[in-house]
């Protein structure tokens, strides 16, 4: 099988991605979330405007 050579990122498929520079898909081990809540306060507060305006529109 012939294939050209890589030098991009494979993961970077679309031609705007694969012109932007590699330290940008490189990701820091330094940067870690400092939160593991943030999806569940996310998930909390989208649930109870849903159900508040849901329940608002019933009554």
């Amino acid at each position: 099988m012939k294939r050209r050579l890589v030098l991009t990122t494979e993961s970077a498929r679309h031609p705007f991605r694969k012109s932007l520079p590699m330290q940008l898909f490189v990701v820091d081990p330094k940067s870690k979330r400092t939160s593991d809540d943030q999806d569940w306060k996310l998930f909390m507060l989208s649930f109870s405007a849903f159900f508040t305006v849901f329940y608002t529109f019933i009554l």
